[in-house]
């Protein structure tokens, strides 16, 4: 029975293009250019900030956030970063009972950001407010944690192998593979990644009928009742 769904926040609730079309403003460069970098880092399994590093050799990737940040040019969120399945999809999974979690790499006030966009969520959490990042095993204990259920009962959903896949399966939660982004697209058909995902969607609505199927396939006696959640 799966109890509760934690999801990944970049590209898997929230679109990057906001985020690295700022940076490129930032240092002064075409917004395509650091967007080809990214994609090329990310073929490369390496952070995505690498892509800065290169553009500005020796650059303080920290500094220039808190740069930014003094200079009211920092983090951005709003409605229209969503992907368009979002509400919908995180709305089903409550009514059907699900507790939803929303856990990922992101800064303190990314955290702010999402909380104010008023998701149909039970929690939103970052890695900076938990002080610790993925894919430290402890960023998935506090995962576990904050489900309020065992490993077998949490799905976590993301796009990244190496932050979400991987390290999620190795703490014994079951797995969503969301093929969405760079990473989702780069890796969607790697043998590795296939073999380690519990399940491959598209989309987050295909979560509503993975929570219904394994309900509909539990014996009576397992199957708990559904919590009711208020509209």
């Amino acid at each position: 029975m799966i109890e509760t769904i934690v999801l990944d926040t970049g590209e898997t609730l929230v679109r990057d293009d906001r985020y690295w079309a700022s940076w490129a403003d930032w240092i002064g460069v075409p917004r395509h250019t650091l967007s080809v970098l990214v994609g090329a880092v990310v073929t490369q399994g390496r952070d995505p900030a690498d892509a800065l590093r290169i553009l500005k050799p020796g650059m303080d990737v920290r500094e220039a956030y808190l740069a930014r940040e003094a200079s009211g040019r920092g983090e951005h969120l709003d409605e229209t970063d969503l992907y368009d399945d979002v509400r919908p999809a995180l709305g089903s999974l409550r009514k059907l009972g699900v507790r939803v979690v929303i856990a990922g790499n992101q800064s303190a006030r990314a955290g702010e950001l999402l909380r104010g966009l008023d998701l149909p969520a039970d929690q939103v959490v970052t890695s900076e407010e938990w002080g610790v990042a993925k894919p430290a095993a402890a960023f998935f204990e506090r995962v576990l944690d904050a489900s309020g259920t065992g490993p077998h009962e949490t799905v976590y959903v993301g796009s990244h192998p190496a932050n979400d896949v991987f390290p999620a399966k190795a703490a014994g939660l079951r797995v969503a593979h969301l093929r969405r982004g760079p990473w989702g697209h780069w890796w969607a058909e790697d043998p590795d990644v296939v073999s380690a995902a519990d399940w491959r969607i598209d989309s987050l609505t295909q979560l509503t009928a993975l929570v219904s199927d394994e309900a509909s396939d539990a014996p009576p006696a397992a199957r708990p009742a559904l919590r009711s959640v208020p509209e």
